[in-house]
């Protein structure tokens, strides 16, 4: 059966963030808040873990999940290459709404599914994701909500949705995200002369934002 902490409760941050920490060690889901919607985790190196995750969301291989990182150092780990233009992103926007998808590290033991060799990265601008992520390394998170139904604004919400397919639930209540997804851009295409950039979904970052940061990509979309 799920275990529901209460976060806005010290003693529960504690006991939750820690039995949180043990259900992703085991291969488990966890509910946990972002900046943006809840989302539900999985240990982005367990293809086990990963696909607990796509069967709880009602999803398939073709929609692999992103990845949440704890810092820009992660980065340069799990991509190919970091352009200047994918480090200015990066220090622009992150920690916070921008889902940057690049191609990833070949050498990397993990299926997130089918990803064409690309993986989508982001560092959440909350603290108690960002504390959980120091202590498990990369995690596969995507909205906590089954596909096609609204993305959950608390974790009582999201329970309603994933029942026990989720080991573990923190619940900090509705507001500590703006309710407003992340901005995915696709900017497999930059390259050292400038390149392109593609705005897969619009969201947190706006296009005009994007394109003041780096005048010499093209940004479609």
């Amino acid at each position: 059966m799920a275990e529901v902490f209460d976060c806005t409760d010290s003693s529960e941050l504690l006991s939750g963030t820690r039995t949180a920490r043990r259900a992703i060690g085991r291969g488990e889901l966890i509910v946990m808040p972002t900046d943006t919607v809840y989302g539900v985790a999985a240990d982005a190196f367990s293809p086990e873990a990963v696909q607990r995750l796509l069967d709880a969301k009602g999803r398939g291989r073709q929609s692999p999940p992103p990845v949440l990182i704890p810092n820009t150092g992660t980065l340069a780990a799990l991509a190919v290459e970091v352009s200047e233009s994918l480090e200015a992103l990066a220090g622009a926007f992150w920690p916070g709404p921008l889902t940057i998808i690049t191609q990833a590290n070949p050498a990397l033991s993990w299926d997130l599914g089918d990803t064409g060799g690309t993986v989508a990265l982001r560092i959440p601008n909350h603290p108690l994701a960002l504390e959980l992520l120091q202590e498990t390394g990369p995690l596969a998170v995507s909205s906590a909500n089954k596909t096609g139904e609204p993305a959950a604004r608390t974790a009582a919400a999201a329970q309603e949705m994933l029942g026990d397919s989720v080991a573990v639930y923190l619940e900090v209540g509705e507001g500590e995200g703006d309710g407003v997804a992340s901005t995915i851009i696709d900017a497999t295409g930059l390259s050292p002369e400038g390149g392109t950039i593609r705005i897969l979904r619009a969201g947190g970052v706006t296009r005009e934002a994007i394109a003041e940061l780096l005048p010499q990509v093209t940004v479609e979309g």
